[in-house]
Formats: C-alpha cells, sequence, structure tokens
C-alpha cells in the first residue's frame, strides 16, 4: 500500500506544501495551539534556513508557515483545506520589498486562535502534531524545489536543534523529533501507519477521496464492510443481521457467535466512518432493504 506519486496533479502550480512535523513525547501535551506572531515569526525564519540549506533554490521563494499544531488528518482532507486557506492568507499579506518573503501565522495579538488554524479537540492527543507550510513563486523554480523535496525530506529532513528547540519552547511540549515532510510524505507516512493498525483495506477508497474525489472505489472484500467512494461522499451498506451472515459468515450457525461476529462487524463500520470523517469525507449510511442485494443499494 502506497500513496499515489501524483499528489503533485491535486496541488495548483506553482506551490510546494509540506508540513513541519513534531513527534511528541508519550506523556507530553501542548500548552499552547498557536504561536504569538513574534515567535511564530521566529519558526517561520528558522524552518526557512533549515530547508534553505537542504533545498537552496528555496531560498528565492515565499515561505508561509502556519504555527499552530494539527493532527494529520486534519491536513490530509480533499482539497488540502488547512494549506489553501494558508495560501489565501499569503496572498492578502504585504508585498513588501523585492526579495523573497518568509510569512508566519498563528495567534492574534490577544492570544486567540483565528478559525483557520483551531485544530479539531475531538483528534488532539496523538503524538504526532503537524505544522503546514508552504512555498510559492515562479513556476520554473517552485518545481524543480518541489522535485528535489520530494527526493531530500523524507531521508534528511530533520530539524536542526535550535529549531526543535525553539518548537518546544513555544508550543510547551516536549518534543523527540522534529522533521520536515512534504505533503506526499506525510500521505505515505499516514498509508503505513494505518496499514499497522489493521485499515489497509480503506486505504483505496480514502486516497480516492483524497487524491481523485471524482473517481470511485469500492470496498468490497467481505467480512470487511461494504463501502463505495463516488461524486465525492463515501457510501456505507448498513445490513441486517440476516444480510450480514449471508455475506459475511454463510456457513455459520451457532447464535452466539454469529451475534458476536455482527457485534463487531458494527465496531468495524464505526471506526472506518471515524477515520473517513477524520479526513473530512462524507459518509452517508445507506439502509439495505431486506433481501436486496447490497452493492446495489450503494449505486
Amino acid at each position: 500500500m502506497t500513496a499515489d506519486p501524483d499528489i503533485s496533479r491535486q496541488i495548483p502550480a506553482p506551490q510546494v506544501l509540506g508540513v513541519f512535523a513534531l513527534e511528541l513525547s508519550d506523556d507530553s501535551t501542548p500548552a499552547r495551539d498557536a504561536l504569538d506572531p513574534q515567535t511564530a515569526g521566529e519558526l517561520a525564519r528558522l524552518l526557512g534556513r533549515d530547508l534553505g540549506a537542504l533545498v537552496p533554490g528555496a531560498r528565492a521563494l515565499d515561505l508561509t508557515l502556519a504555527a499552530a499544531h494539527f493532527d494529520p488528518a486534519e491536513l490530509l482532507r480533499p482539497g488540502w483545506p488547512v494549506h489553501r486557506r494558508l495560501d489565501e492568507l499569503r496572498a492578502r499579506a504585504p508585498q513588501g520589498g523585492q526579495g523573497p518573503r518568509i510569512i508566519a501565522f498563528g495567534a492574534d495579538a490577544s492570544g486567540a486562535v483565528p478559525l483557520p488554524f483551531q485544530s479539531d479537540p475531538q483528534l488532539a492527543g496523538g503524538r504526532l502534531r503537524v505544522l503546514p507550510y508552504l512555498f510559492t513563486g515562479a513556476a520554473e523554480a517552485t518545481e524543480t524545489v518541489a522535485a528535489q523535496m520530494e527526493s531530500a525530506l523524507l531521508d534528511l529532513g530533520m530539524a536542526q536543534a535550535d529549531t526543535a528547540l525553539c518548537a518546544q519552547d513555544a508550543f510547551g511540549a516536549r518534543i523527540e523529533h522534529a522533521r520536515y515532510l512534504t505533503l506526499h510524505d506525510l500521505l505515505a507516512m499516514t498509508a503505513l501507519q494505518y496499514r499497522n493498525q489493521g485499515l489497509d483495506p480503506l486505504w483505496d477508497v480514502l486516497e480516492t477521496a483524497l487524491l481523485a474525489p471524482e473517481a470511485e472505489a469500492w470496498l468490497d472484500a467481505p467480512p470487511e464492510p461494504l463501502l463505495r467512494h463516488v461524486d465525492g461522499e463515501v457510501r456505507i451498506a448498513m445490513l441486517s443481521p440476516d444480510d450480514w451472515r449471508l455475506r459475511c459468515a454463510p456457513g455459520e450457525s451457532d447464535d452466539g457467535r454469529l451475534a458476536q461476529g455482527f457485534a463487531m462487524y458494527e465496531a468495524r463500520q464505526r471506526q472506518l466512518s471515524a477515520v473517513l470523517q477524520a479526513h473530512g469525507v462524507p459518509v452517508v449510511l445507506v439502509h439495505v432493504a431486506p433481501g436486496q442485494e447490497p452493492t446495489a443499494a450503494l449505486r
């Protein structure tokens, strides 16, 4: 299971989309959701220095950072909405001089976090928190930087020690590792994580929702729940116990095992639905009439 390498088709040029990934200690919770303007600017300066050292061409591009941390699922959503909002704010920022700019957005002067950068409290608590950044500039230079970052960051993208320390002090959290990733790197890491968590069957549907929202994809592999991605949403077939038995346990006759199996099936439906919704994918529960062919109900 690997992420589609052509993620670039979903990113309008000329842009490079990435994240500053902070792996927290097991017992650490950030004290702040977003940084004040001065601290945000200092962190963005350090990011620009680090990434410019790794990919020198990046120094010629505008760097824009959201100095607010998110769960990875909040950034891996159809249309990349957090990065899109960051780009909209970048476009409104003063032009300044003739050279490339470093722009940072975080909390306002009173400490309030603006809506685009408010993370979902229901997705808090994970060890990996990510800060979105983007590079913008002339098309040819940006395409070159994008290709170089795709080939370099996953292996070489550890942040410098003073950058990691700045982030640790600024957010009030103990950080074990701080590294730079492209959005594609984050997608590939998420695919691997989900495989390790037993979510491998869902990945094709989720990847389609993220990278090709106009396309169709099915999860049709009993005893897994039946899912269909179409028209930008995922439809989940809700079966009766009898229809579930015919589809997923046709040779079972023990009532106790059947009841337990159906309960596990419903729990799996809820799990897959929660993952999709965390990624901003609309979920529609389709109740299948008794005796109806389940795939027909999702068409």
